[in-house]
């Protein structure tokens, strides 16, 4: 059964879904593993209505998602976040709570944390809480000790299970590191002094220290001014920096270490090795220059920075030739040397920004890289990687996937075993309704 509850006939040139769905008991092809009790979500940009910059990091957020039970697919079903804008357009109230800034658009992350499951998003909005159903429940500011906004893509430490995040604003200092405990409340918050204002999607988490990407993306006001939603260019001026901030530290305990002039919107992961710090990133040597709108102008590729601590310098290593995104590791290592990387392949030609042809296993102990193809015509998004069980070795599990038919723009969640990634996959559900490529996804275990 197909549910429409809303339709919108305005058109985009950006690829948008058009209606809100509930798809009942799709079909399995395949057998699902009966371990996988959760739901797979996606989140990206989607416009009610045409956007006025067409930006493509603008669109209104909506999620997606797939419940998974016993061997079985229950429901498929998405939601737009009830932000402002698109409450307004959709006739409905907006999402209670208090909002921060001028953006509550969500549209770029979901985490779940404290027992909530949280839609986060870049420019710095509050996140908003979404149910089950993947309704929007409120805006949330961390049982009120989060006194501006968030980020979009905050790390759990696996040891702890507290959530880490570095914010961004366009006031002084420009930067600030968070730390929420396994409560839901703040309970650090350090100052992160920058020159300017610049995009930052992400950050990197080790054992002692928290990573800063100060990289030459930077907030435009002449974008500003001109209306867009994303007011973020590259600056030639600007230069390139990580900034080692100790986790127990404060602003004036940052080590900053230069670097060439690139841009990470996904580290892979960082970690330790002696006075060493290993980072991990997909790096794009420039990206919001000749058309500010769309990122994707020159390949990003797998590298890996070794950062003497002692000396403040790094050198660069280069660990797949192949145009990739979406990094994705077993989080159960995350922090701590990692062995394997999944990512999607991305196709060369940068036709295509959020998905691409093939999901790829790079095996960093042996050098080698397996490529699970998709059938002709069809892309996918990012990938989660589900452990098989808790004590199985790393990498070890299944992989899930939205992936999109280019003949039809149907959806349909592919589940790979990692014991035979480049074979047939385990199991898909096809989904008779359009699922595009979302920024980011998750697992959430059980209810």
């Amino acid at each position: 059964m197909i549910a429409s509850k809303v339709e919108s006939a305005n058109h985009s040139a950006l690829p948008r879904v058009t209606r809100e769905v509930l798809v009942s008991a799709p079909p399995v092809h395949g057998a699902l593993p009966p371990e996988l009790d959760g739901t797979f979500l996606t989140i990206g940009p989607n416009p009610l209505q045409r956007p006025h910059d067409e930006h493509l990091f603008a669109g209104d957020g909506m999620v997606h998602g797939v419940r998974l039970r016993g061997g079985r697919a229950e429901w498929y079903r998405n939601r737009w976040l009830r932000t402002d804008r698109a409450a307004r357009i959709l006739g409905e109230l907006p999402a209670p709570g208090p909002r921060h800034g001028p953006n509550d658009n969500a549209n770029g992350n979901i985490v779940r944390h404290a027992g909530r499951t949280l839609a986060l998003g870049d420019g710095g909005p509050r996140p908003l809480q979404i149910d089950a159903a993947l309704d929007t429940v409120a805006r949330i500011d961390f049982d009120g000790t989060l006194r501006g906004g968030f980020a979009a893509h905050p790390q759990h430490d696996p040891l702890t299970g507290e959530l880490h995040a570095v914010t961004m604003s366009c006031e002084p200092p420009y930067a600030t590191y968070l730390v929420i405990d396994v409560h839901g409340r703040v309970r650090r918050s350090v100052p992160v002094p920058l020159k300017r204002p610049v995009m930052m999607h992400a950050f990197s988490l080790t054992e002692h220290y928290a990573i800063i990407y100060d990289l030459p993306v930077v907030f435009s006001p002449a974008a500003a001014a001109a209306g867009s939603r994303i007011p973020y260019a590259w600056n030639d001026g600007h230069g390139a920096r990580l900034g080692l901030l100790p986790r127990d530290g404060g602003p004036d305990d940052i080590l900053w270490v230069e670097l060439s002039p690139c841009f990470v919107f996904h580290p892979v992961n960082a970690y330790e090795s002696g006075r060493h710090i290993v980072l991990d990133v997909i790096s794009h040597p420039r990206v919001f220059d000749r058309d500010p709108h769309r990122p994707g102008e020159t390949p990003p590729a797998l590298v890996r920075w070794t950062v003497d601590t002692a000396g403040g310098t790094v050198v660069e290593e280069q660990l797949s030739g192949l145009v990739q995104e979406a990094p994705v590791i077993d989080d159960r290592v995350r922090g701590t040397r990692h062995r394997y990387v999944f990512a999607t392949a991305l196709d060369p030609s940068g036709r295509e920004l959020l998905g691409g042809p093939a999901l790829l296993r790079h095996d960093l102990a042996t050098g080698r890289t397996d490529t699970h193809e998709l059938p002709p015509g069809c892309t996918t998004g990012e990938a989660v990687f589900v452990p098989r069980e808790p004590r199985a070795p790393e990498g070890d599990g299944w992989l899930l996937s939205m992936v999109t038919d280019g003949r039809t723009g149907h959806g349909e969640l592919t589940v790979l075993d990692t014991a035979d990634f480049t074979g047939r996959p385990a199991a898909a559900v096809p989904l008779p309704v359009p699922v595009p490529h979302g920024f980011h996804a998750a697992w959430v275990d059980g209810d």
